[in-house]
């Protein structure tokens, strides 16, 4: 299991993460995204609520220049599906699952964003809570080693995860240019019962410079109630 603060303090330039896993008291579903920039334009954002997910939004609406990559919902909910994903891609799981596909089959139409040369994976997590049970899955589109012609699509199912277990998966490896997508499988990393020290950890080992905002949401797997937490650095 690795120290997701280490993680995080060590990579100056992971882009966006998800984490998905169980309290350690194996009471809560427990999800984290966070959100970084380089650009202006990226910088330019804040999380905000809608309905019972989030959508990022434009801090500064006169200095937004272009919206098609950066403004989306990163969080919504389906009955007991909570989807998280860092792009629009969350609006194409949330109809296939109204349609009765599977997560997987949901994103067999989309693939990594259109940013040449990046090639920015597209991440995606979903947690299901019914009847007292509790498991997840992660996804990425990726290119083949920055190839636009071929994607890679990975799907990491987790069934019953252990308590106090979790897994982190982001964007890139590192800073670059071109950036280098994530590769490998979701990092195991630890989830504790303390939602506020866990949202100042994350926030806290973010690169200053480069992030942008925050999200964690603690959800009771017994009743299905939630309690989430936002932080933006533009206030």
């Amino acid at each position: 299991m690795l120290s997701l603060e280490q993680e995080l303090k060590e990579n100056g330039y992971p882009g966006r993460g998800i984490v998905i896993g169980r309290s350690k008291d194996g009471r809560y579903a427990v999800t984290a995204y966070f959100i970084m920039g380089r650009s202006s334009n990226s910088r330019n954002r804040i999380f905000a609520e809608e309905k019972e997910g989030i959508r990022t939004q434009a801090f500064d609406p006169s200095k937004l220049e272009d919206p098609s990559l950066i403004i989306y919902a990163p969080v919504r909910v389906l009955g007991n599906s909570t989807i998280v994903t860092n792009g629009d891609q969350t609006d194409t799981i949330y109809e296939g699952l109204e349609k009765g596909l599977t997560f997987e089959q949901s994103l067999r139409s989309r693939e990594f964003e259109p940013d040449a040369p990046n090639y920015t994976p597209r991440i995606s997590g979903v947690l299901q809570i019914e009847d007292g049970a509790f498991h997840y899955a992660m996804s990425i589109l990726k290119s083949n080693d920055g190839d636009g012609s071929s994607c890679l699509r990975h799907t990491f199912d987790y069934e019953n995860p252990a308590a106090g277990e979790g897994h982190f998966i982001h964007t890139y490896m590192h800073d670059g240019t071109p950036l280098p997508s994530f590769s490998g499988e979701p990092k195991k990393v630890a989830i504790p019962d303390d939602m506020d020290a866990f949202t100042e950890m994350l926030w806290s080992s973010l690169n200053e410079e480069n992030k942008v905002s925050l999200f964690v949401r603690y959800i009771d797997i017994a009743t299905g109630e939630y309690q989430s937490r936002i932080v933006n650095k533009n206030q």
